[in-house]
């Protein structure tokens, strides 16, 4: 048995918040803003999934602005484990503290950092003995991470687990490229051990992983050797909403100050109870969960609204997810955008955008569920057709290939043909429809290349792409008007995707114009020009932000021109950037589409 000698420190996620962040600041460290929840020019993740990933240029050799020691926090969502929300603890939606050692401390400042933050009586005051450790315990010629340990334990930790490449082991981002150990911290939870061999890291429930620490120290090259790093880097992770679970004493995320207010307005806007009934209970974390979410999602500058695809799919489902759980709890269902509301005000001080777009987030959710509420109607009257031949069949039981095609026609959700069978004392075929709605998956990841891992693209071509988009934008300006401004953009190493604010479709003498924009300033071979300034003076130098963006006080910008005063294109932008742009080849425009209201897209490739 664990004794706990002292209590922890008491604090709200925005106390803990503004903790960690004045801790770090006093280990000169610099405050960056957080990134937008749509990630820049990486194609293998539809959304931001962790407090690294706006990071990665830095970590893999790119200058950060604000030097080589970093803290933030950053809003992340993760869509592997949608289904599995309702219980205890997942979430779609989470907030990351990050601190950042650009090849400055390594693995012996990091941890002790670590250890006085956590259990430091003037920051969490977590006791030592309800703390436990995992370190890498080493595979074929790398060597057990005994370096982190012997810090640990020279800290008093004893509880110290050696485990796999799974579970202590980051990257590389690719298959070649900087990676290495990681340390993560537990919690414990119980009371007592779940058997003899229980430790940091059992997946029992006991230990709950609050913080890692990241150790790049290694580059696997191309034969598949782990060579050591001469710049090594530190990136660390606490997910703040576990956290506060551990300092508040609470057995489930869903039970601390940051979801109460969320789950009073559900119990006041159903009639219900939380507490009391688990399938209820289930229903209410799910929505408390799915409208944040959604809330974070439409309120964020990159202005992602439901569609069928994408991050836009990604958000429409949990909007319907959502009101189908708020016609379970009752029988009208619930308002969305009137929790949503109770959202905004709950986090729009640490987001001031969720203020910002508190129009476009109510507009949206009303819109959304005004549409599903459409398609379960038109599910409701295609199913009322099908019922005279379903009755004829005397198994009473319905196919679940007809079963997914209405929700792969009509988009209705399996659990209310479910339910309309079952008032009829039918059965729905739930094998046969999960058998044909995982096909469909896997041909939709086949086709789009989204829903997997992964970081950002530094090959060859993605780099001249995302040259190219810059040229694109102030093309664009030129063409259509100095209204356009980037909405997002997508880049592979075998094309381009930009999205850009404009109401109409573009003609066809529009698209050869830009075109020809374009291809003018690669044939005159412009340098590419990069400064570091204030984001003020960048601005004031004519430089292009993304608007609603939020940046550091120290900014980099690119120039395309004949110099750097006498340029065709300035941007802020985190970068990669070829050096010429007579190297990109031809630009070629293939497509030119509706993206969202008021947003147009255009597909471009570069050729010879």
């Amino acid at each position: 048995m664990i004794v706990c000698l002292r209590r922890v420190l008491y604090l709200t996620a925005d106390e803990l918040r503004e903790k960690y962040i004045k801790f770090f600041i006093l280990k000169d460290h610099v405050q960056i803003q957080g990134k937008s929840l749509v990630p820049d020019n990486d194609p293998t993740v539809l959304f931001t999934t962790a407090g690294m990933h706006p990071l990665v240029p830095f970590l893999l050799g790119e200058k950060h602005p604000s030097g080589k020691r970093l803290v933030d926090f950053q809003k992340c969502i993760r869509t592997g484990d949608i289904d599995s929300v309702g219980d205890a603890s997942h979430l779609t939606f989470f907030e990351m503290l990050g601190n950042w050692s650009l090849g400055d401390y390594f693995k012996d400042e990091a941890i002790k950092m670590s250890y006085e933050f956590l259990t430091s009586p003037q920051w969490l005051n977590i006791p030592a003995e309800k703390l436990g450790v995992t370190v890498f315990e080493g595979e074929n010629d790398i060597p057990r991470d005994d370096e982190s340990a012997d810090v640990w334990k020279s800290l008093g930790i004893t509880r110290i687990s050696y485990l796999p490449r799974e579970d202590n082991w980051w990257g590389p981002a690719g298959t070649t490229g900087p990676c290495g150990p990681d340390s993560e911290m537990f919690y414990y939870m119980g009371d007592a051990p779940c058997s003899h061999d229980c430790k940091p890291g059992c997946s029992c429930g006991k230990w709950l992983e609050i913080w890692n620490d990241v150790f790049m120290q290694y580059n696997k090259n191309a034969a598949g050797n782990y060579v050591p790093l001469e710049r090594k880097c530190v990136d660390t992770g606490m997910g703040i909403e576990r956290t506060v679970t551990v300092l508040t004493g609470k057995a489930s995320v869903y039970d601390t100050e940051i979801f109460t207010p969320i789950i009073r307005a559900i119990e006041a806007a159903c009639g219900c109870k939380y507490g009391e009934q688990e399938d209820i209970d289930r229903s209410i974390r799910i929505l408390a969960d799915h409208i944040r979410s959604s809330v974070f999602i439409l309120g964020d500058p990159k202005a992602v609204t439901p569609s069928n695809v994408g991050a836009g799919y990604v958000l429409r489902r949990l909007i319907r997810r959502s009101v189908r759980h708020g016609r379970k709890l009752t029988n009208e269902g619930l308002k969305l955008s009137q929790i949503a509301q109770v959202v905004i005000d709950r986090f729009r001080g640490p987001y001031p955008e969720l203020e910002e777009n508190r129009s476009v987030i109510v507009n949206e959710l009303d819109k959304e569920q005004a549409k599903f509420m459409e398609t379960i109607q038109k599910g409701e009257h295609e199913f009322e057709k099908l019922l005279p031949n379903l009755l004829k069949d005397p198994r009473r039981i319905m196919s679940g290939r007809l079963a997914f095609k209405l929700y792969d026609t009509y988009g209705f959700p399996i659990e209310l043909t479910e339910e309309l069978a079952a008032e009829q004392g039918m059965k729905v075929n739930r094998e046969e429809f999960d058998e044909a709605f995982r096909k469909h998956q896997e041909l939709s990841r086949s086709q789009t290349g989204s829903f997997k891992g992964g970081l950002e693209d530094q090959g060859e071509m993605a780099v001249k792409y995302h040259t190219a988009t810059h040229l694109l934008h102030q093309a664009l300006k030129i063409v259509l008007g100095e209204h356009i401004a980037q909405k997002g953009s997508n880049i592979t190493a075998e094309r381009l995707r930009f999205d850009f604010s404009h109401d109409s479709p573009m003609t066809g003498e529009q698209i050869k114009k830009v075109e020809g924009i374009v291809n003018e300033k690669i044939r005159k071979n412009y340098p590419v020009h990069t400064e570091t300034m204030s984001i003020e003076e960048a601005k004031s130098s004519g430089a292009i932000a993304l608007f609603g963006e939020k940046y550091e006080s120290q900014v980099k910008v690119y120039t395309i021109g004949a110099s750097a005063s006498d340029f065709f294109s300035k941007e802020v932008c985190g970068g990669p950037h070829v050096e010429k742009t007579g190297c990109l080849g031809v630009f070629t425009i293939q497509k030119e589409q509706s993206s969202s209201a008021g947003v147009r897209r255009i597909r471009a490739v570069l050729g010879v």
